[in-house]
Formats: C-alpha cells, sequence, structure tokens
C-alpha cells in the first residue's frame, strides 16, 4: 500500500509579500513615506527630520507599523549614508551605502554591512543595487546572483 503525504517546508522559509510606496495614503500626516501591504495596511513609514543645529545633519529614519524606529540614516558629504539601528546616531553602525554611479538613466549603490566587514582594514562591497529612475524598478544583487527585484 502506498502512502502519500504533503511536501515538507522548512519552518525559516521567508514569504515573499508585496510592498506599494505611497506619500498620499489616508493614514500618513504630509511629508511621510509609506510602505504599504495589499490590504492598505502601513508596515514601515519613513520620516525626514532635517537637523535644527549646523552641527548634525539631516536624517531619515525607518519606523514600523507603531512608530518604533528601526534605522536611522544619515548624510555625509561625500555623498554616503550610514545606517544605525534605532535612532541612535553613533552606537550600532549597522550599514554604510556609497553611490558609485549616476547616470541621467541610471544610479548604483554599493552596500556594505559592518558586521561582516568587521576587523578588516577595508570594507567589501557586500550589495550592490542598480536602478533606473524612469522604470521605477531597481535590482539588489549579492556577488553576481540576483537577491530581489522591483
Amino acid at each position: 500500500m502506498a502512502t502519500t503525504s504533503a511536501p515538507v517546508y522548512p519552518a525559516n522559509t521567508p514569504i515573499p509579500f508585496d510592498l506599494f510606496v505611497s506619500k498620499k495614503h489616508r493614514a500618513l500626516p504630509r511629508g511621510v513615506l509609506g510602505f504599504a501591504d495589499s490590504s492598505g495596511n502601513i508596515v514601515f513609514k519613513v520620516n525626514r527630520q532635517d537637523s535644527k543645529s549646523s552641527f548634525s545633519h539631516a536624517k531619515a529614519i525607518l519606523l514600523d507599523s507603531a512608530g518604533n524606529p528601526l534605522i536611522s540614516l544619515y548624510p555625509h558629504n561625500d555623498g554616503s549614508w550610514q545606517g544605525f539601528k534605532g535612532d541612535d546616531g553613533d552606537k550600532n553602525l549597522i550599514f554604510k551605502v556609497q553611490r558609485v554611479l549616476t547616470k541621467f538613466t541610471r544610479t548604483e549603490l554599493e552596500v556594505f554591512l559592518v558586521s561582516e566587514n568587521q576587523g578588516q582594514g577595508e570594507l567589501t562591497c557586500d550589495f550592490k543595487v542598480i536602478g533606473c529612475h524612469f522604470q521605477r524598478s531597481c535590482t539588489i544583487y549579492k556577488v553576481d546572483s540576483i537577491v530581489a527585484q522591483l
């Protein structure tokens, strides 16, 4: 007697889902960028904060749906950005992003994860993001393989 069984999937398999970007969602205040799921619920928000003093830079903060800060982004004069855990500006650096190519039709960014490069003299690129403004699309690569396509 043959038995059939359902396929077994690992418990840690990621489930892909779509996010929709909006500045005009009904649940967002003016000037806040939101990321909504397919049901229209805000999952993430990006809040830009201009600095009040000349010593600190403007920053962008990625918030969860409850308004808790996940990542704070700080720009530098050379065009790069640094991402810190939570709303800490100096303590928990997670990643650095450097723009390597800016053309009229294409932008390339290199992402350096700090934990992956700890203790090394020179940072090595962990991800590369290649985007096109006109097509409103980008592709994220790790080495030579595609991680995500938007």
